[in-house]
């Protein structure tokens, strides 16, 4: 699930990340425990009107929204991911944008617009979140929601996250070793993973953001935040919560 945003100096950028990604992503990355709650909070919000997701990379989400029968879009900068999602039954039937989803290059307005898994923060500088959230605002229906998750940061827990092991079934092991700087909020991920005697490596860099920092982005394009939760399975959001989903809507 990729932005279109690319930095200096990463060793991989977020605009390579989705096309290096896409022949390992549903090996390594496939089992996540909050599928189904994401999808029964999307369908909820969706009502009978159009839901855009950003970053819909090789289309899981997605696919699964569209078997509830929602109409589901989405947007991508790896032409690579989105040819994988074509190639996945009913993956013909979901229109996608290539492009950054910075500036969402698309047209019409959406009861949700989501970002997954963290996607939203493969955008690596304020500025580049700030214009999101205003383009979102300006695609939403009146009444629409925009729905975002992420980690909570913390410093003691990013510090103390390296050489974790990703839980995965099969014969792939994949590690995960972590490095941040303060200064740019920045956290840059790589992963390695074998399988037999391959070794494959894959790095991206996301940049971190509080909450408070997010309501304060929506806030100056125009929303504000509605719910808070620690997860997608609507659990509260609590002073010890390390992970958050978000959802903002339209002010006044």
């Amino acid at each position: 699930m990729t932005s279109g945003v690319g930095r200096a100096g990463d060793a991989r950028s977020p605009d390579s990340y989705g096309d290096d990604a896409s022949e390992t992503y549903d090996d390594w990355f496939r089992e996540w425990a909050s599928l189904g709650a994401l999808i029964d909070c999307v369908t909820r919000f969706a009502g009978s009107g159009p839901v855009l997701e950003l970053g819909i990379g090789n289309g899981p989400l997605a696919l699964a929204l569209l078997e509830r029968g929602i109409n589901v879009h989405g947007i991508d900068n790896s032409a690579q991911m989105v040819a994988r999602l074509r190639a996945r039954p009913g993956g013909e039937r979901i229109p996608v944008t290539l492009g950054d989803f910075a500036e969402l290059p698309v047209t019409g307005e959406f009861s949700v617009i989501f970002a997954a898994k963290g996607s939203f923060f493969h955008l690596p500088t304020q500025d580049e979140q700030v214009r999101c959230f205003a383009n979102v605002a300006r695609h939403l229906r009146p009444g629409g929601v925009f729905v975002l998750d992420g980690l909570t940061p913390d410093e003691t827990s990013l510090l103390a996250d390296q050489g974790k092991v990703i839980p995965r079934t099969g014969d792939t092991l994949v590690m995960r070793f972590r490095r941040y700087d303060r200064s740019t909020q920045h956290l840059e991920s790589h992963y390695v993973g074998t399988k037999g005697d391959s070794v494959r490596h894959l790095s991206f860099t996301f940049r971190y953001a509080w909450p408070s920092e997010l309501d304060l982005m929506a806030r100056i394009a125009g929303m504000r935040l509605r719910e808070r939760w620690g997860g997608w399975d609507r659990t509260p959001f609590k002073p010890s919560s390390t992970y958050h989903v978000s959802v903002y809507e339209l002010a006044g």
